[in-house]
């Protein structure tokens, strides 16, 4: 399993971002610039593919920062 700094990586590839954005454990969804169905997408197809773990729409919406994300798939 990764580091939650290893799983920031791959969610800062998986959104792609326009402009560089900080982005740490703590960060809300909501305050990311960029943050809408596409990279909800983006980042269901990372789970799946980098952790091999399912998730939803649904569950991202139960998400409030990116820990909460990292807490479904670790």
């Amino acid at each position: 399993m990764s580091t939650i700094n290893t799983f920031i990586e791959k969610f800062n590839e998986a959104v792609d971002f326009q402009e560089p954005v900080e982005v740490t454990a703590d960060t809300k969804l909501q305050d990311l610039p960029e943050w809408d169905s596409l990279a909800a997408l983006g980042v269901i197809v990372m789970c799946d593919m980098e952790y091999k773990k399912t998730i939803t729409g649904n569950d991202l919406a139960g998400c409030n920062v990116i820990a909460d994300i990292y807490k479904l798939v670790s």
